[in-house]
């Protein structure tokens, strides 16, 4: 029968002492945790363990005696070392040494109250016990009441560790009559400004609890429910993204502790995010407050306005004659020409009356950068979207006429071919029609189908056009997506300390020679960064459209509006 022992491979250089840990009997398994060191009381030893296990609730007890012989070269240890077994009486007793300046370790075991004791085989795994700690590979700390785990997984090994970490509090520099060495026991790992800074967060987390519960409570007002309130939060993608952030930092702080890894790992990630989106909107802030270019940005602002105006008053111009060679019908051509001229006419007048309020507009505005790059870029799109209404009002025309040309078509004809559509069943069925009937649908087929090819390129221009603004708003809000939801505390856990984000472990052979026991070393395979970026991708609240080629080309032959906004279903939690 093969004996797996799993050593700390920080315990390699401790002094001689007895070994502690967790002996799982499914697996024939022996998890050392620590070295108590010599000299110790027995009795003070089991009271020790005892409080240890009533904590933990792990079976933990003396395995073993531990020797190096580096320091202790007198036979006389190694046989109270084997005495010890009568003492705490576990079976088998583990015997580990050290041989001097070999390379090679000794491991056996004795079996004194067996009746027929069997020469077993010995693999010694080396595991670190800090990497195992922190892996995160164990079960929930939830469940770990909830009786053995499979023997056949390895993650009771894990789970064990990871269990035991009241054992590890205890150092070498500690008062007491038990000392130990473990992966802690040169000082419990602390920082000075970690704990200053988790003694100041409970009064911050409290204040920043009643302000966002506060806010949260206006948001959630009838106020705001009211129809233009309600369609400019449903709209602007400024609210929307004001409001994911909102439940970012309710998330951060809240006082509920996380009760998994994946919990405490997306506040991680959130915090982060948030933390990296403040700092680069405060630097965005300070870099258009300096040298005035807020006012560089108001004075090329409306010459910009000024002449996209005049490049699609020229674009109606060539619609309006003879566009590419095409005959276009003149009447329906001249009437949506004015009818666009117009429309551009009123545009220009309203940006030439908010001309002296733009640099005051855009002076507060830059000021919302301190709440994020990813508020300053939504409102730069939401800004986009006032500038280029009249092109959004051109499409809206456009599509409603051609939809409109499109539907009847079709309607009339399944007139000619003797068929209607079913409301009630959704459906084409067969019907009679008399002669008025076809006559006047001939009349109105004909009409239609001639004025279609105007109304079409009308339909095209304008469409090509609200195409172009909603790919510059896609690739805005593609950007706050990118930093809203990249898991950037996991990407650097995985750059800096992979194994905090295991996916799993290898054992690889450190040394085998006959009549020695194998030697492995347990190391611990990280995630990868595609791993770690679908595993801890955040939700996010996309704003532009999400339709797939099929879709949007039905879209757009059937005249369907294409809105690059978020409609309020359409949340992805």
């Amino acid at each position: 029968m093969v004996l797996k022992v799993f050593f700390p491979s920080c315990c390699s250089s401790a002094d001689s002492g007895i070994l502690i840990g967790r002996w799982i009997s499914e697996q024939n398994s022996a998890v050392i945790l620590a070295v108590v060191h010599f000299p110790f009381i027995p009795v003070q030893v089991k009271q020790y363990l005892g409080e240890v296990q009533r904590v933990t609730e792990v079976s933990v007890s003396v395995l073993g005696s531990w020797s190096n012989s580096k320091q202790e070269k007198e036979e006389r240890l190694s046989k109270f070392l084997e005495d010890l077994g009568t003492i705490f009486c576990h079976e088998p007793w583990i015997q580990i040494s050290k041989e001097g300046d070999s390379k090679f370790w000794s491991c056996s075991t004795l079996q004194k109250h067996s009746k027929n004791p069997q020469e077993e085989e010995i693999i010694l795994v080396y595991y670190d016990q800090r990497k195992v700690m922190l892996s995160h590979l164990h079960p929930p700390l939830d469940t770990a009441g909830q009786g053995a785990e499979d023997a056949s997984k390895l993650s009771a090994i894990f789970d064990t560790v990871a269990r035991s970490q009241v054992l590890f509090m205890t150092d070498r520099y500690d008062e007491g009559p038990i000392k130990l060495t473990h992966w802690q026991s040169d000082g419990v790992e602390a920082s000075i400004i970690v704990e200053l800074l988790k003694q100041a967060s409970v009064p911050a987390c409290m204040l920043l609890t009643f302000l966002l519960s506060l806010l949260s409570g206006i948001c959630r007002s009838r106020v705001l429910k009211f129809w233009p309130l309600s369609f400019l939060w449903s709209k602007l993608s400024t609210c929307e993204q004001l409001g994911h952030r909102l439940q970012h930092l309710q998330v951060i702080s809240s006082n509920r502790k996380a009760q998994n890894q994946n919990q405490l790992m997306r506040k991680a990630n959130i915090f982060v995010s948030l933390l990296i989106d403040v700092a680069l909107g405060i630097l965005l802030m300070s870099w258009l407050y300096r040298k005035n270019r807020i006012g560089h940005l108001a004075d090329t602002l409306i010459p910009v306005a000024d002449h996209v105006a005049e490049e699609l008053q020229d674009l109606l111009q060539w619609l309006m004659g003879a566009p590419a060679g095409l005959k276009m019908n003149r009447a329906l051509d001249q009437v949506l020409g004015r009818f666009f001229l117009y429309h551009i006419h009123l545009w220009i007048s309203y940006i030439h009356l908010l001309s002296p309020f733009i640099e005051m507009i855009l002076w507060y505005v830059g000021l919302s950068a301190c709440l994020g790059l990813t508020v300053a870029l939504c409102i730069l799109s939401d800004i986009i979207a006032l500038l280029t209404f009249h092109i959004y009002c051109f499409y809206v025309y456009g599509a409603r006429l051609y939809c409109l040309k499109i539907y009847g078509l079709s309607s009339l004809w399944r007139l000619f071919r003797g068929k209607k559509w079913n409301v009630l069943r959704q459906r084409v069925d067969s019907c009679s029609y008399d002669l008025d009937q076809l006559f006047i649908g001939t009349l109105l087929f004909t009409i239609l189908l001639f004025l279609l090819p105007t109304t079409a390129l009308y339909y095209l221009v304008f469409t090509l056009l609200r195409l172009l603004v909603v790919i510059v708003q896609g690739l805005i809000h593609l950007l706050v997506d990118l930093i809203d939801s990249l898991p950037l505390y996991s990407l650097i856990l995985r750059l800096c300390r992979s194994y905090r984000l295991a996916a799993g472990v290898k054992f690889r052979v450190l040394e085998q020679q006959d009549g020695k026991p194998l030697r492995l070393l347990m190391q611990i395979n990280p995630l990868s960064y595609g791993g770690v970026v679908q595993t801890y991708r955040l939700p996010t609240y996309s704003c532009y459209p999400r339709d797939s080629w099929a879709s949007l080309c039905k879209k757009l032959f059937l005249g369907e509006l294409i809105y690059p906004w978020k409609h309020k279903g359409d949340k992805q939690n």
